[in-house]
């Protein structure tokens, strides 16, 4: 194997599982987590701490500045180059993050999808807006079950795209994205998948949401606010960044911001729990799933399961 992955839902204890390996193994952790890539809002996407950070090489967290568009594509470059460059040096690397289209490009590719016309991309976005989010998302369950079922109603930009891809090309994103063969480049990789119970995870959520406004995550939203970004940049959607603007735009209290901000964090980790059960890339079938979240006690079973595969000395 090439790499390590440890993936799951938001709260899970993925960063910290990534940091006990990393420690014991001489680890690299790499980060596959689409809101981490950003540098301005550490606290409220719960980065690696500094000290974290210090302890053992982390690469990619805070790598984009807030006016900059990322996408799958360009983490994907990214990796490749850190997960060449980590073993070079001898160092396992660790790929750490929630995002599972970032780990499907890097495993299996992108769906090869033909050019859509700009008419279809337009048409889509008109529906969008005249419709608004939950009758589109209706609208797309007729046409891509598979894709309205793991999209929420207000991922617009995610709706509109499955829309405008089965639309034009009369085949669903799914259905292309099964269809792709992996790039020359993917590593083989061993994930271990920590999948805590939605319940169990929903009280950890909540208390750590509110934590990080008690920690200055409100601050971080006001910083971002003052640079004046277009609304639909990728930074801009951040879980938590619309609620907490709101408080700040004095449309809502701080705790009705709270409370928005962990029920929009609770939705962001059952969308992720969905993708992992039923999503998770067809390249990477060599994994450990954990049904709990994160202990030191579940070292033993790791330190097992990745023996298997070389990647201990």
């Amino acid at each position: 194997m090439d790499a390590l992955v440890v993936a799951g839902p938001t709260a899970g204890g993925k960063s910290a599982l990534a940091l006990a390996l990393a420690l014991r193994l001489g680890g690299t952790i790499v980060n596959a987590d689409s809101q981490q890539l950003y540098g301005d809002l550490r606290i409220l996407t719960a980065r690696p701490s500094p000290e974290d950070e210090a302890a053992a090489p982390h690469r990619l967290y805070g790598a984009l500045a807030a006016r900059e568009v990322g996408s799958a594509e360009r983490w994907r470059q990214m990796a490749v180059a850190e997960i060449q460059a980590a073993r070079s040096r001898d160092s396992i690397p660790i790929l750490v993050g929630g995002t599972g289209l970032y780990l499907r490009a890097l495993v299996q590719g992108l769906a090869a999808v033909p050019d859509i016309p700009e008419a279809v991309r337009e048409e889509g976005r008109a529906l969008h807006r005249r419709m608004g989010g939950p009758a589109f998302h209706d609208l797309l369950a007729r046409l891509d079950p598979e894709a309205a079922d793991r999209l929420a109603p207000g991922d617009s930009q995610r709706l509109v795209r499955a829309w405008e891809v089965v639309t034009a090309t009369g085949r669903t994103l799914g259905e292309w994205q099964r269809a792709t063969a992996a790039p020359a480049d993917a590593p083989r990789v061993a994930a271990i998948l920590v999948m805590p119970a939605r319940l169990a995870l929903q009280p950890v959520l909540a208390e750590r949401f509110r934590a990080m406004v008690a920690g200055g995550a409100l601050d971080e939203v006001r910083r971002l606010l003052a640079l004046g970004l277009p609304d639909d940049l990728p930074i801009m959607k951040a879980v938590g960044v619309p609620e907490l603007a709101a408080h700040l735009a004095d449309c809502a209290s701080l705790e009705e911001a709270m409370v928005a901000g962990i029920r929009s964090t609770e939705q962001y980790a059952k969308r992720q729990l969905t993708w992992f059960r039923h999503q998770a890339p067809r390249d990477m079938p060599t994994h450990r799933i954990l049904r709990e979240q994160y202990s030191e006690r579940v070292l033993p079973e790791i330190f097992a399961f990745l023996r298997q595969f070389r990647l201990t000395t």
